[in-house]
């Protein structure tokens, strides 16, 4: 173990890695946290009560996660990077720096946000998306640098999002188009 601030009945895997690199600030856990194998936590990370990885996950340093959060196997969170309380992030998702995700947010497997409009082409600023409360993002969906996605919005699986979501509203295609969000969609996701 490293330099971890843990809670109470936290356990941890022996082949995972809380507290990693050096940094100013420690690991911090809440209580009842699960960190299972392969999984490597940054030092400089504040998570809160409840939370649960799969295998193999990373989260960077820099990163913000509040209570009853899950990270699915093989997620990578890339830091400097702020999530709300009840989420629930799928195997094989890949959030980037300068990401912000609110309370009670879903998002599906495979789904992809990206943060550099130009990738290795020009410098530009790195400007992840943003999901607000109760939006919910489907499988394999792609979200680009800078958009927001609305509270208690839907993206349907395999969208590209490039444009703004507005709030209430269901995003599907590629590019993604928005639409009246249909009544069995209607209503916060139930995740707290």
């Amino acid at each position: 173990m490293r330099d971890v601030v843990r809670g109470d009945r936290c356990t941890i895997d022996d082949d995972a890695i809380v507290g990693y690199g050096e940094f100013d600030a420690p690991a911090r856990l809440g209580d009842d946290a699960t960190i299972r194998a392969g999984t490597i936590v940054y030092a400089d990370v504040t998570i809160g009560d409840e939370f649960t990885t799969g295998h193999d996950v990373l989260v960077r340093e820099e990163t913000t996660i509040g209570d009853d959060v899950l990270v699915g196997t093989k997620t990578v969170i890339d830091g400097r990077t702020t999530i709300g309380s009840h989420v629930s992030l799928q195997t094989n998702v890949y959030v980037p720096t300068d990401t912000t995700i609110g309370d009670n947010v879903f998002v599906g497997p495979g789904a992809v946000l990206t943060n550099d409009e130009y990738p290795i082409r020009t410098e530009a600023e790195l400007v992840g998306p943003t999901i607000e409360d109760g939006a919910s993002i489907g499988a394999n969906a792609t979200l680009l640098p800078g958009v927001t996605v609305g509270e208690n919005a839907f993206v349907a699986a395999g969208s590209v999002v490039t444009d703004d979501v507005p709030p209430n509203t269901l995003a599907v295609g590629s590019p993604a188009r928005t639409q009246t969000l249909p009544e069995p969609l209607e209503g916060p996701n139930q995740l707290a």
